[in-house]
């Protein structure tokens, strides 16, 4: 993403904060962002694995 585009996403993440957010809130709003666009990418991309896969390797029941 470009650094224009970086600035006005965060325009609009502070926007939508409550006026009483505080340093915290607006920082996790930024990682979770970030967390969502670089699944979104790896999924695009097809670096995904499948949910059976992810299930046994940690022997979650299915």
């Amino acid at each position: 993403m470009q650094a224009t585009m970086i600035k006005e996403e965060a325009y609009k993440i502070i926007d939508k904060l409550p006026k009483t957010a505080t340093w915290d809130d607006l920082i996790h709003e930024i990682y979770v962002r970030e967390t969502i666009e670089r699944g979104l990418a790896d999924s695009k991309a097809g670096c995904t694995k499948d949910v059976s896969v992810i299930r046994e390797k940690y022997s979650l029941p299915k």
